[in-house]
């Protein structure tokens, strides 16, 4: 698989009174970003603002899932003690001009999805256990059934932990493996070992492994036909960039960043 994702140039940061966030130059025609901790405490709500201060916005509450959500069936429900309830999933897809879809992670890969004919996106969540139940495949799939083309996609892969640093269990690597290699339990961690993009890194540890999960999800979106320069990896790893980004792993806190994209009008 090519490595042609990893071009540091598509990446640019723009500067807001509050802080800077990221921006991704294949999706130079959408309003999106990927939030910083600058932004902490900013809910979906706040920070489309500023995208556009016309979009509405849509979160989920996120399961590590493959669950994904056209935008006119996610649910925002409030009980009697003020509580707000989100519907469950990972994955949101827009369907309407103007509506912002937003995922939040904090070690996990965001990835916001474009269609070039039809102008809709989608924001997805995908950690070792999402990328395990394809749901970046699911939502190729999704975006196919509406009309879409395989040529007219375009992916960014937002910061996220990187495989140098993100030890798992081998039994973890082999189940997120197997979704774009073959063969005995040997064969796959070989094919992962030896692959070109380091999906896999060898561990000090007994029974552990380096996982880059980012680059399986590019490897599955490549298998399903996708060209290469239709995806880029953001050059940033959360957990060795505490200046710039939440990361669970580092620190073990529940904190969040988001990221969001704005379908065209």
């Amino acid at each position: 698989m090519s490595n042609l994702a990893l071009d540091s140039s598509l990446w640019q940061w723009q500067k807001t009174p509050q802080g800077e966030f990221l921006t991704c130059e294949l999706l130079k025609n959408w309003q999106h970003g990927f939030f910083s901790l600058d932004f902490t405490g900013k809910s979906p709500q706040n920070l489309t603002q500023y995208l556009n201060h016309h979009a509405v916005s849509y979160r989920l509450k996120q399961i590590h899932s493959n669950i994904l959500f056209a935008t006119s069936m996610v649910e925002e429900k409030e009980d009697k003690q003020g509580n707000i309830f989100y519907s469950q999933g990972d994955g949101i897809i827009t369907e309407k001009p103007l509506e912002a879809v937003w995922t939040a992670s904090a070690d996990c890969t965001p990835v916001l999805i474009a269609d070039r004919t039809s102008g809709n996106v989608c924001a997805v969540h995908s950690g070792w256990r999402g990328t395990e139940a394809q749901i970046v495949p699911r939502a190729i799939d999704l975006f196919l059934q509406s009309g879409a083309k395989k040529e007219n996609l375009l992916f960014a892969l937002g910061p996220a932990i990187s495989g140098e640093v993100y030890q798992v269990d081998i039994f973890v690597a082999l189940k997120v493996l197997s979704t774009i290699f073959e063969g005995t339990e040997e064969q796959i961690l070989s094919q992962g070992y030896n692959s070109p993009n380091k999906i896999i890194l060898a561990d000090s540890q007994k029974g552990k492994v380096r996982l880059n999960v980012t680059q399986v999800i590019n490897t599955q979106i490549q298998q399903q036909g996708i060209n290469p320069p239709q995806t880029a990896i953001a050059p940033y790893c959360t957990y060795q960039n505490p200046d710039r980004f939440f990361s669970y792993r580092r620190t073990h806190e529940k904190k969040i960043q988001w990221s969001g994209i704005v379908s065209n009008e």
